[in-house]
């Protein structure tokens, strides 16, 4: 038997090695992302990520990582 389990999102940015291009947020399709010109991107609203992951694909520098916790989970019922 297979449950469902809620999944967690976490985004993660490496601002070291973010040259504030913007090409992350431009590609978010739900606006999660924002480009600040002082810092870099940030998360604006993390609770409208689709898990995606356009802004890890398409980041040039690696700089991203969306880690997606809570996937299909067998239930062995042990």
């Amino acid at each position: 038997m297979t449950e469902k389990v809620a999944e967690k999102v976490n985004i993660v940015i490496n601002q070291k090695w973010c040259k504030k291009c913007g090409i992350c947020a431009f590609f978010c399709p739900t606006n999660v992302l924002e480009l600040d010109a002082k810092n870099g991107v940030m998360v604006k609203d993390l609770s409208a990520c689709i898990k995606c992951k356009l802004c890890e694909l398409r980041c040039p520098d690696f700089a991203i990582e969306v880690i997606v916790e809570g996937d299909e989970r067998e239930n062995t019922g042990s």
